[in-house]
């Protein structure tokens, strides 16, 4: 397999929390028609990025202002799955393949995003694979220490491509994230709390600096996972490939997608 190409994007600014999706998509679109694959790092200040099924709750309006109220931002996302929140002490990571690398089924796509962890020093952490449920974002390929999640594992195949997109959670106040999530269901769902959604329990999550007992900051787990992935940098590959059509097209697709969410925030 190809070395794979480096997108670190960062930590993107409030006016550009639709472009990490659009670029995710773009670059899943690439990969699958050249055969090439890519590690994509990125992180949005304070948000909270809902899943579509989280635009159903029945008292969205009311979820929105609580969230808003303290201070974070939301964001839909292009996918399906459940909130997340994002901060400085979150760091988004996608392995983005063409399909045929995981031809399998779509359990092997997330085992690879577990492999590539696995082969890092957090690896000699005793991770364990599995669903946290009163985590918010649960899924089979949730990864904990000690009991307590740190990471959650997405999937998004379009075309010939697949990214795999985990969420880690590094450092910083944890518990806050999940009272941030939590209230968010509470005001959405009302009497139905835990009814069809994560009943969240702040402390059913952790971070990788509360667990480790070595130092841990996001630009250390960055450089383990390079450095157990082969791959280039992007600066010579940018300029022949962003095709600033394709991607403008998909930053559109996510401002309409956003329109209620912006709208009920415009009001407050």
């Amino acid at each position: 397999m190809k070395e794979a190409l480096l997108f670190d994007q960062g930590m993107l600014t409030e006016s550009e929390l639709f472009n990490p999706f659009a670029l995710t998509d773009v670059l899943t679109e690439f990969s699958g028609e050249q055969q090439q694959p890519v590690i994509h790092f990125w992180q949005l200040p304070k948000t909270l990025i809902l899943g579509m099924k989280d635009s159903r709750v029945p008292h969205l309006n009311d979820a929105l202002k609580t969230v808003h109220q303290q201070d974070y931002r939301l964001v839909l996302r292009n996918s399906g799955g459940l909130g997340v929140i994002n901060d400085t002490g979150i760091l988004n990571i996608s392995l983005i393949l063409p399909k045929e690398t995981i031809a399998g089924s779509i359990d092997d796509g997330y085992q690879a995003m577990v492999d590539w962890f696995q082969h890092t020093p957090f690896g000699s952490l005793g991770l364990t694979v599995g669903e946290v449920a009163d985590s918010y974002c649960p899924g089979k390929f949730d990864l904990s220490i000690k009991g307590k999640k740190i990471a959650g594992i997405a999937q998004r195949r379009i075309k010939d491509g697949v990214a795999i997109m985990m969420y880690l959670s590094v450092d910083g106040d944890q518990n806050l994230r999940g009272e941030i999530v939590r209230s968010f269901y509470q005001s959405g769902l009302q009497d139905q709390f835990g009814i069809d959604y994560p009943p969240v329990d702040p402390s059913s999550m952790t971070t990788l600096a509360e667990t480790a007992p070595f130092d841990v900051s996001l630009t250390s787990v960055k450089k383990e996972l390079l450095h157990a992935m082969p791959h280039q940098d992007q600066s010579a590959f940018l300029p022949k490939f962003f095709q600033m059509e394709e991607y403008q097209r998909r930053i559109e697709n996510m401002r309409q997608r956003n329109i209620t969410i912006q709208e009920v925030l415009h009001d407050l």
